[in-house]
Order: C-alpha cells, then structure tokens, then sequence
C-alpha cells in the first residue's frame, strides 16, 4: 500500500512510502514520473504508525529531507537529508537528538517555496514544537511544547506565520519577519477573536496557507470547515465560495495569484475548485471524483443535544426526505471524540445509502475530545476528562430519542478505534442505551495499552498509569475492568485486524471474551478478525466488503431490518 507520495518541485520524480499488508512499515522509494521506472535506491524505514513519515523536497529538486526511524523501533524519528544519486547509508542526522520518544515529525516547505519548517508533536496529545532548517545552515528552534502553538508556516518571502493560543482558546495569527525565530520577536497579524483557527493535525498538516498576496486559514464551526481569507497585511477579505455544512481544504497554490481548494459535503463527491485572488471568484476545476449513486433523495439536519454541564453538543442527522420523525424508525449513531480529530463533513457511502434506503436515519455526533470547536474542546475531553466524551455521547443519543429521530428499542451505537473506546465505555455504562453496538478496531484496556508499543503515543492522549490521578481516571473508565458478571448486554460486534500496529487486536478479543463470559442475556456478542490488514488501512477491496457486509447484516438483524433494493 502507499502510505503517501511527494512530487519533485518540478514533477518529474515522485518519493512514494511503501509498505505492506497495513502494517504502516513504509521503505522509500523515487520513480521517475515520464517512464514509470524506479530509480535511486530504496530507503527503509521512512514512516511507521503512529509516528507516520515526512518527507520534503529542496527546491532545485536535488535531494530531500525526510523522517527515518532507528533500526528496530518505531519510536525516535529523526531527520536526515538524502542528495539524489548517494548512498542512503551515507545520509546524516540533519535534526532529531533532542526530539521526544515519541515524537511524531512532519516536514512542510510548501512544495519548495517557502522555509522548512519541522513539525514536532509531543505523541498525540495535541502539543508541538517547531524547528526551521534553512537550505544552508543549522537547523532553528522556533517554539517549545509549553509555547501553546498549533502550526508554524512558512510564506514565499521567507517570513513564518503563527498559529498561537497562548491566552488566545480560538488562535490568533502572529507574523516572525523574515529572519526572526523567535516568538519574542513576533508581532500579531490577526487578533484572536471569534473565528477559530483550526490547528495542524495528522489528517491536516497545513492548516495555514500562504501565497505572495494571500493568507488562507481553515477555521472550524462544530463540525463544519472553512477557510478566512486574509491579505499579507491581515485583513480579513472573505471566506472560500462552499455550501453551507461542507469542509474546505486541503488549499494549494497554483500560481498566477490562484489556489486550488478541496470541497467536501455528505452528499456529493469530493472535488477541488479554484479561487482566483484578483477576481475574487471561484469555479470548478473538473477535478472530481465519481460514483454510481447519488443521495439527491437524502436530508442535511443539524441540531444540538445538552450535556449534563450545559455544553451545546453538535449533531448532523441524516435521512432520506421522505422519512417521518416520529420515533419508529432505526437509527445509527456515530461517536469519536478524540485526539482533537474533527467529525467534519465527509461523503457517503455505499453502505450508507444502503441503510437510508432501508428506513434508517444515520446521525454523526461532534463530541468534546475532538477539534470541532479548536483546542479547548479537545482538551475538555483528554486525559483526566475523558468521561466528558463519554457524557456527550449520551446525552446526544437520548436527545435523538427524546426527539423522535429513532426508535428506543432500534438504536445502534457506532464507533471506531477511539470511538472504540467510546462504544466500550457505552455498552458498560448505558447497556440500556441501545440494542446494539458495533465496536471496530477499539480499545478496551486502557490499564495496559501504553504496555503496547504503539500505546506510548496515546499517554500523552490518555494519560498513564504511571501518574496516580490519571491512572484513577484510566481505570473509572477502562470498560474491560467494568465488565459484570450477570449484566445483561445489548448485541455487540467487535471488529479486529490482526495486524494491526496501532490497537492490537488483543484488545477486542479479550472484551468480547469478558461480554460472552458475564452476559447474561440472550442477545449475541461476536468478533470478526481481519488477517492481513492493519487499522483498517487501505483495506483490500474483497476484506473490505466483507467486512462492510457482517457488519451491516449484524445490524440489520438486530433492528429488524431489511435490504430494500430501489427501482431503477
């Protein structure tokens, strides 16, 4: 599989991270755009999960910097450079002594035109440092951990942009000049106000875009994404052209004063449209990708449940428009609420249309623990307040009842890998809550993940036994620890992939152990075990469907369901 692939400055070769099997173990290697042909030599051990892998090209197209990790680890990442033609065994350290165990390391020069910027994530815990590497000279510490930074970008001029929430909770914008590194030396661009600036994360590590005349920012709105347009000076001029529930970016600069932008909604397929600066005007690039269904017949809602601390959670409810809302028909409820991960528009399914031509009303949950509203929801859902998740999560599926968006004895709760975890915590809290639950690839014990190699991530997430009140909080909610003998449990599916390097599939296996153990009721615990796939990674097409297909038999079955196929 290809873990990710990065064009030359002038597109004739392509670095591409290769591994196999979803274990996320990725070798590098460069091909040669115009013939297909693999030319340099391999380099191994450029990316590994959770830590991922980076690379960026110098702007002549000469040679590169990228992430390589120790033999026999997947922790300690460092940055080496690589001058095309050499040896990879000759490479040297360019940057990474002082990095953390584990730190999880990207590499932005905005394709070659602008300074490199390194990216340095303390875990997955949501803290980053930044470095710049000038194409001569030593490499630069530009922010600390405690600096409360979220991304570091640089402009074609040379200058670094700022995203801080240092006594900012929604971001403001601080401008170093041209050869200033340091924060004392930075003057804000845009004042924090009511916008929030979204930050970098693993699914978008350019937050922040920067061309000769135009600073583009992704802000978020308790779900939903869009990006502030800004001229150098920082004044607000607009917000990209999209509808209205929809998630802008990635934003790519194109030249001639023009950017390509990503648009996606739950209802369309994904494509890019391109902004010209100078008009002011947007429109479609061709640039798109197709299916063979549409949801023309499907319903946007959004609405908001109250948690137990008065927070307004947000929700998006999707039916088809001719079902009724008077609490008779199956509803699917979706959680996450983790690592800062926003639950933000993204386009149906197969599977989804299949279930909504079936009567059943599907609703997405953007609960605290993810970025929906910036860093603070976040943090108001990590660590020792990782209850709060589980909390809003509740309260948005009784709110979805209490409305009559479902009915209360045809609700399914779904979840994965983190939201795994958050189905775990339901079924042992709220087994009342639904009549099923689908858990896939989650986390259960969370007294011994950080045991796992890939749980050393997760502590700064989640907290470690380690510390006597995290670990108090780890164990409150640790559902494995919190399964009763005699408890009578909704129908639960557990899902595992046996080479999975980011949860291991031990994880599942033992919960659906403990469930068939202590249930004492008659409804169904089962776990399906994927060999040859990790985390659900670039699944093979015929492991993916079926799964996708146990899955959904398993809740149909339980909500009484049937497949209806449309007419044509």
């Amino acid at each position: 599989m290809i873990d990710w692939y990065v064009p030359s400055p002038d597109g004739r070769e392509v670095a591409v991270s290769i591994s196999s099997d979803g274990s996320e173990a990725g070798t590098l290697h460069m091909y040669d755009v115009a013939t297909g042909n693999e030319v340099d030599r391999p380099i191994g051990r450029v990316q590994f999960p959770t830590g991922g892998g980076s690379l960026a090209w110098r702007r002549d197209g000469q040679g590169f910097w990228y992430t390589r990790y120790p033999e026999h680890s997947q922790f300690e990442m460092r940055v080496f450079y690589h001058a095309l033609g050499t040896d990879p065994t000759d490479d040297l350290i360019v940057l990474g002594g002082e990095f953390a165990r584990i730190a999880e390391v990207k590499l932005d020069n905005g394709d070659g035109t602008a300074p490199l910027v390194v990216s340095v994530a303390n875990g997955d815990g949501g803290d980053f440092e930044h470095f710049v590497i000038p194409e001569s000279g030593s490499p630069v510490r530009v922010t600390h951990f405690e600096d409360q930074v979220g991304a570091v970008v640089g402009a074609p001029d040379g200058a670094l942009l700022v995203i801080s929430y240092k006594d900012a909770p929604h971001g403001k914008l601080l401008l170093l000049d041209v050869g200033k590194y340091s924060l004392a030396e930075a003057r804000t661009l845009v004042p924090a106000g009511d916008r929030i600036f979204r930050p970098q994360h693993e699914f978008e590590p350019r937050p922040l875009v920067i061309t000769t005349d135009r600073i583009y920012a992704q802000v978020v709105n308790g779900g939903p994404v869009d990006v502030a347009v800004f001229d150098r000076a920082g004044k607000f001029i607009r917000t990209l052209p999209g509808p209205t529930i929809a998630a802008l970016g990635p934003v790519v600069p194109v030249g001639g004063g023009k950017v390509v932008y990503g648009v996606t909604t739950f209802l369309e397929p994904f494509r890019y449209m391109l902004f010209d600066e100078l008009a002011g005007t947007s429109a479609e690039t061709g640039l798109a990708l197709t299916r063979g269904f549409d949801f023309s017949d499907t319903v946007i809602t959004r609405d908001f449940a109250t948690a137990s601390d008065g927070t307004r959670i947000p929700i998006t409810i999707i039916s088809r428009n001719d079902v009724k809302q008077d609490g008779t028909a199956p509803l699917l409820v979706w959680g996450y609420g983790g690592y800062g991960n926003i639950q933000s528009p993204t386009n149906l399914t197969p599977a989804t249309r299949i279930w909504l031509d079936a009567g059943g009303v599907y609703a997405l949950a953007n609960l605290r623990g993810g970025g929906e509203y910036g860093p603070e929801w976040h943090k108001a859902g990590y660590l020792t307040h990782k209850q709060t998740v589980f909390d809003d999560f509740t309260a948005v599926v009784r709110h979805l009842v209490d409305t009559k968006w479902g009915a209360s004895d045809r609700v399914a709760l779904r979840g994965g890998s983190n939201g795994g975890l958050l189905m775990g915590a339901m079924i042992v809290q709220h087994p009342e809550l639904a009549r099923a639950v689908l858990s896939e690839v989650g986390i259960f014990d969370t007294l011994r993940e950080e045991d796992f190699p890939n749980g050393a991530f997760n502590v700064t997430e989640f907290g470690s036994v380690k510390d006597p009140q995290q670990f108090r909080a780890l164990y409150a909610y640790s559902p494995y620890h919190h399964v009763e003998k005699g408890k009578e449990y909704p129908a639960v599916f557990l899902t595992a992939d046996a080479d999975d390097n980011r949860v291991n599939p031990m994880q599942s296996r033992k919960m659906a152990a403990a469930l068939q153990w202590a249930n004492s009721g008659t409804k169904p615990i089962l776990l399906h075990t994927t060999a040859g796939v990790g985390h659900g990674v670039s699944i093979p097409v015929d492991a993916g469907i079926a799964t996708k297909a146990a899955t959904y038999a398993f809740l149909f079955r339980e909500l009484g369901m049937s497949v209806v196929v449309p007419p044509h």
